[in-house]
């Protein structure tokens, strides 16, 4: 059983439907989610580039066809609200999903916004993408930009909703202003090491070892250019060297995965931000390879138990504790 903390399947769904189709998940991806056991995910609304021009017409339209789809999916999928609706997915053997939304840019000042999307069904944010906003700073912003006072004020509105707060994408700056205005367990959805791969994207030791003092979690992510700058060590087994490094410093209770794949995106999307045409790792390069992840454990020495807990009960257990 596996939980993906970051899938940007709605940006496909949205896609597709403007094209005409329907029953997007059914009809492209219900197969590949069973063939890799992934039973959940805390699937993304991202304003992706050339769109990112005019985020609010964006986020609206990927929204409406959200709304579409999961009547659609009824039968298939479970809108995750609240804790019990864990519970209620697993016992209907439907997919576990958690709306989230990567960057807020849409919102603007308007930090009230936040209580619309979440009566939509919104149960997860990160403020920003990379970008700088009205609200922080992402990872290819100004270093010494942060949080702003709106900002701090969403961040507060998140936590006293029940919403998820993911500090991926977050810049240095950013990340540490949020430490000092959240008083709630948060996550980084899809993040990796800088200490094995120093790129922004990637968290320090010292955020690494902050995530676990709040009790927070990290997922990794399966994007070839966080993993390693060298081109050979691109793989799975490189990806897991990510996971013992995080497991000696933030302790095995931490780590999740939010694999971060990019065959939901065309090849307009990827060219703004790819400087590669291979995306994810060798033996992890799309959904239908997860389980190759729990491989690499076992090969590695993790228990079962802490495959479990790596795979989906970590993720479970802060998810959860939040959103109540």
């Amino acid at each position: 059983m596996i939980f993906d903390a970051h899938c940007d399947i709605w940006t496909h769904v949205a896609r597709k439907r403007l094209e005409g189709e329907q029953d997007i998940i059914r009809k492209y991806h219900l197969n590949k989610f069973k063939e890799s056991d992934i039973n959940g995910g805390i699937f993304v609304v991202w304003v992706d580039p050339p769109y990112d021009k005019n985020p609010k017409y964006r986020t609206k339209q990927i929204l409406d066809k959200i709304q579409e789809e999961i009547k659609d999916s009824d039968d298939i999928v479970q809108i995750i609200n609240n804790s019990e609706d864990f519970d209620k997915a697993k016992e209907h053997n439907k997919i576990a999903i958690l709306i989230g939304m990567e960057g807020l840019q849409a919102i603007d000042d308007n930090i009230d916004d936040i209580e619309k999307l979440y009566s939509f069904g919104v149960r997860h944010a990160s403020l920003t993408w990379n970008e700088e906003n009205k609200l922080a700073t992402g990872a290819k912003g100004n270093i010494e930009r942060g949080l702003t006072e709106d900002g701090a004020k969403l961040v507060r509105k998140m936590e006293k909703l029940g919403m998820v707060l993911d500090v991926s994408h977050a810049n240095e700056k950013t990340f540490w202003d949020i430490c000092k205005v959240a008083t709630k367990p948060f996550i980084a959805s899809h993040s990796n090491c800088r200490s094995l791969c120093d790129v922004p994207r990637n968290l320090t030791d010292d955020q690494l070892r902050e995530i676990a003092s709040r009790n927070g979690v990290v997922g990794i992510n399966s994007y070839e250019e966080f993993v390693s700058s060298n081109l050979e060590k691109r793989t799975i087994e490189g990806l897991v060297d990510h996971i013992d490094h995080m497991v000696e410093v933030m302790g095995i209770n931490h780590i999740g995965l939010g694999f971060d794949f990019a065959e939901y995106m065309n090849s307009e999307t990827l060219k703004h931000y790819a400087s590669t045409y291979t995306y994810g790792v060798r033996g992890l390069e799309d959904t239908t390879k997860a389980k190759n992840i729990i491989n690499a454990l076992e090969t590695r020495g993790y228990s079962k138990e802490d495959i479990e807990k790596i795979c989906y009960k970590n993720f479970y257990r802060v998810i959860k504790e939040i959103i109540k």
